[in-house]
């Protein structure tokens, strides 16, 4: 359904109310500004005030030097949420919903928001058998430059759900989802160890972030 999706060329259409809609294109600057919802909401939860600045500093830089790291190219239909929630079960075939905010992007972010799903668990071996699979399926693609962009994209986007996990729960008072963020630091770790790219970003999270990860408010 992924590679189905990922074959879409369409740019311009007529939406619902007949006007012409173009597709947006998944920027780096709209990626840093989802990654920077970490930095609003999450950040001041777990760091204490005097040095949240220069946390903050460090990793919107950072964030910066990685998203230049990524190797392929915005010109991927991108559904931007897919994950297992929002595909449905419909006359015995796959129908995918919510798929209001598609872009045109990086052709791993998806597969990344699929296998790294923090709402649905699965094990460090089926992530691999289904990224293995998708590549067996995709034989044209440049492996090594595939994985480096799933990994980055990955530690991204989880670290945007944690700052909007804790928006949630602060700003809409839903505390359920504070449940979900010690499971996305364990995706985080996963793709970040073995990833050059991402050494520097490692070396902070592990500073200040991870070894406190259970700890959702440091008060």
């Amino acid at each position: 359904m992924l590679i189905k999706l990922q074959r879409i060329k369409t740019k311009k259409i007529k939406n619902f109310q007949n006007s012409k809609y173009k597709v947006p294109i998944y920027s780096k600057n709209k990626l840093l500004k989802e990654s920077s919802l970490f930095l609003k909401w999450y950040l001041p939860k777990v760091i204490k005030k005097k040095i949240q600045k220069k946390i903050e500093y460090k990793l919107k830089s950072n964030f910066l030097k990685i998203l230049e790291k990524l190797k392929y190219k915005n010109d991927i239909f991108v559904h931007r949420d897919f994950h297992v929630s929002n595909l449905m079960d419909y006359k015995n075939d796959i129908s995918i919903i919510d798929s209001q905010d598609a872009v045109y992007g990086n052709i791993a972010y998806d597969l990344a928001s699929l296998i790294d799903d923090v709402r649905f668990k699965t094990t460090n071996k089926e992530k691999k058998e289904i990224l293995n699979y998708y590549k067996k399926k995709n034989k044209k693609l440049n492996y090594k430059k595939l994985q480096n962009d799933f990994e980055i994209l990955s530690v991204l986007r989880n670290l945007k759900i944690i700052g909007i996990f804790t928006r949630l729960s602060v700003r809409d008072k839903k505390d359920n989802y504070l449940k979900l963020i010690p499971y996305a630091w364990k995706l985080i770790e996963l793709r970040i160890k073995n990833n050059n790219n991402l050494h520097q970003l490692k070396m902070i999270l592990d500073q200040y972030f991870l070894k406190n990860k259970e700890k959702i408010y440091e008060n």
